[in-house]
């Protein structure tokens, strides 16, 4: 009956079909079977036919990988590693943002296109939209997800224990998983030394600084630059507004001008917008800004810029991740990792004070130099580090207070 044909119809490649190991209802035809149901039959036959099958049948008990090509095989294992982003704001031409897309661009080129691949979604908020976000990252396929912000934490903890074959990296966190990490930079270096500039920079003795919450990173943040600019300058006082955001470019103008009108002659924030720089350039007035080189939107007020770099950290982790070897160990930077620099000081700060921040950042770099070295008080006279005492990594981690030279009380 192999060779038989009717109507068209091979038993040979019928019987072929039906031995390719597929589940399927046996059809019993006979001489008097009709055309039509003949013919659906072979149909039937055809589409078995088509699916791959062919004369030589798989081994059951070797894994379907194993009756691949070698070529198929090979690509199979060279699939790049699929890699999300989530940005808490829109990626401008500068801001937070932007320097973290800038990282994801730079770890592209250093791990190979053939490597990895990015996905990203930009200006989601640190709400239940971010769990939307992350989760359907890892629908799609992402094995390695960073979120970018504070806020996106306690989400990220929650997914990393429901898909623990994903690894999740949470910048300026604290809570990890074994599955989930933290990153972070010692922003307090740079902040430090910027402030010494500030200090040395005034006319008014009155620097003003635009901030979003009041978490500890931020405040690390403000009180180094206090310090630094104390270090210059003992008459100093900073004065300090909170927009309760981290992307809100009227909030940060409103915010500038108010901090003018106190009689600021130098700004600075911890926001993800280029808005305060701008205000100080209509105005005027001097601004060093953070996160990025604002050059473009305050080419007279801008005396130096505090910037972030995040592509070294991302080339590495994306790397570990594609050799297998991904590390969950918590990083926090310091300005001698190059995740920081101060860059385009102009000849509005005194030279003999760019020399002594110079002498202070080769110190720092050493390892030789902590911003936060006591005697330090916080702004209501109490002591809250001792003399020739160095905090420790807890202590800034849990900072809430103001030291001695900024204005006003810490927001609940």
């Amino acid at each position: 009956m192999d060779s038989t044909e009717y109507a068209g119809f091979s038993w040979k490649t019928f019987y072929s079909a039906l031995t390719c190991g597929l589940t399927f209802i046996t059809v019993e035809i006979n001489v008097r079977t009709s055309l039509k149901l003949v013919a659906a039959v072979a149909a039937l036959a055809s589409v078995f036919a088509l699916s791959g099958c062919d004369d030589k049948k798989g081994d059951a008990s070797k894994p379907a990988d194993a009756a691949k090509p070698a070529a198929a095989q090979k690509a199979d294992a060279k699939e790049p590693l699929k890699v999300g982003f989530v940005y808490v704001a829109p990626i401008a031409d500068v801001g937070y943002t932007k320097q973290h897309d800038l990282g994801r661009l730079y770890a592209i080129e250093q791990v190979g296109k053939d490597k990895v691949t990015t996905t990203f979604v930009e200006n989601v908020p640190e709400t239940a939209d971010a769990e939307r976000v992350i989760r359907q990252m890892v629908n799609d396929g992402n094995k390695l997800i960073f979120g970018t912000s504070f806020g996106y934490m306690n989400y990220m903890q929650k997914l990393a224990k429901e898909y623990p074959d994903v690894k999740f990296e949470h910048a300026t966190g604290y809570k990890t998983a074994p599955n989930m990490t933290t990153y972070n930079i010692r922003f307090y270096e740079g902040r430090y030394l910027a402030g010494m500039l500030a200090g040395g920079a005034t006319k008014s003795n009155i620097i003003g600084y635009v901030a979003p919450f009041p978490i500890p990173e931020v405040l690390q943040g403000i009180n180094a630059f206090t310090l630094g600019a104390k270090s210059i300058n003992p008459n100093i006082q900073v004065k300090v507004i909170w927009t309760n955001a981290w992307y809100d470019p009227p909030k940060d103008t409103d915010s500038a001008k108010t901090l003018i009108g106190q009689g600021a002659d130098v700004l600075t924030q911890h926001t993800n917008t280029s808005a305060v720089a701008s205000a100080a350039e209509s105005a005027g007035k001097m601004v060093i800004p953070y996160n990025s080189n604002m050059k473009s939107v305050a080419p007279n007020a801008q005396i130096a810029a505090l910037v972030l770099n995040w592509g070294p950290y991302y080339a590495k982790k994306m790397q570990q991740a594609v050799d297998g070897k991904w590390d969950k160990t918590p990083v926090w930077m310091h300005y001698s990792d190059g995740a920081l620099s101060l860059e385009g000081i102009t000849d509005k700060v005194p030279a003999d004070v760019v020399k002594k921040m110079e002498e202070v950042k080769a110190k720092l770099v050493k390892g030789e130099f902590h911003p936060f070295t006591g005697p330090i008080k916080d702004n209501e006279g109490k002591e809250t580090l001792k003399s020739g005492d160095v905090m420790n990594d807890k202590d800034l981690s849990t900072m809430n207070y103001y030291v001695d030279g900024v204005i006003g009380k810490v927001p609940n």
